[in-house]
């Protein structure tokens, strides 16, 4: 998406009474440059009902409704398709608007039907995922239902994220990084051993969304699986039985 369309984007949402929040305000700010040596790195259907939600293990400071998604848009499946590429290099001085984030959720796991349907398809309609993004003041974890974010955190986890992503200079570099973990007995109570492999498939699905999405809105991405599950369950406070899957850093490609 075009610097031109970007801001079209962000003014149909005004048009439409929707409150955008200031980036400044919401911790999507820019990143400072960390990396080895630096001080900040080294203090690093109707029938169908979803089955109700664990407690998170930590709880949030406060809930905000996001911006509404978009659903309609200039670039084409064909086109993101054609353009989507793991993008690890990301302009530091251009922040990415809540507006997009709350697309980028959308996007993921958002919900598309009155029942509770979503974005991705899950085995059941049991939806074992959570979704995290981790911005310079703030950790955000998506609410489906409603539209919403959990504000989980108010500080800047990133340089977390990086040290138990094996340091990787794409996490390094994003303004926003994404988190997508799993709560696989929200879907073992109904497919037993079968769980876990229904879980993974999700979280492909889910991924690749949000891939598909950054390429509509202008933005880089890249799937990361390489990392310390403890550390990072450590940093986010992540609740008894959840497992992180992904680190999704994002942000304006530099490139």
């Amino acid at each position: 998406m075009s610097d031109t369309s970007r801001r079209g984007f962000l003014r149909q949402l005004a048009a439409a009474g929707i409150a955008v929040l200031a980036g400044e305000g919401l911790g999507c700010g820019t990143r400072p440059a960390i990396g080895p040596g630096s001080p900040t790195a080294s203090n690093s259907a109707a029938t169908i009902q979803p089955t109700p939600r664990p407690m998170q293990s930590s709880q949030a400071v406060r809930r905000v409704r996001l911006p509404v998604p978009h659903t309609t848009g200039s670039v084409s499946l064909e086109e993101a398709l054609t353009r989507r590429h793991s993008v690890r290099s990301y302009k530091r001085d251009q922040p990415v608007e809540i507006a997009l984030i709350a697309q980028l959720f959308w996007a993921a796991q958002g919900e598309t039907r009155l029942w509770g349907g979503r974005t991705a398809p899950s085995a059941g309609a049991l939806y074992p995922l959570e979704i995290y993004a981790a911005t310079d003041r703030l950790l955000y974890r998506y609410v489906p239902s409603g539209h919403e974010a959990d504000i989980a955190a108010e500080e800047d986890l990133r340089d977390a994220l990086w040290a138990a992503g094996l340091r990787q200079d794409s996490l390094a570099a994003a303004l926003v990084i994404f988190v997508i973990t799993s709560l696989v007995q929200r879907t073992a109570a109904r497919y037993r051993e079968r769980a876990e492999r229904y879980v993974y498939l999700e979280a492909g699905h889910t991924a690749e969304n949000l891939l598909l999405q950054a390429v509509a809105l202008g933005l880089g991405a890249v799937v990361i699986g390489a990392f310390y599950d403890e550390q990072i369950a450590d940093a986010l406070h992540l609740a008894d039985g959840e497992s992180p899957l992904y680190l999704i850093p994002v942000g304006y490609p530099d490139e």
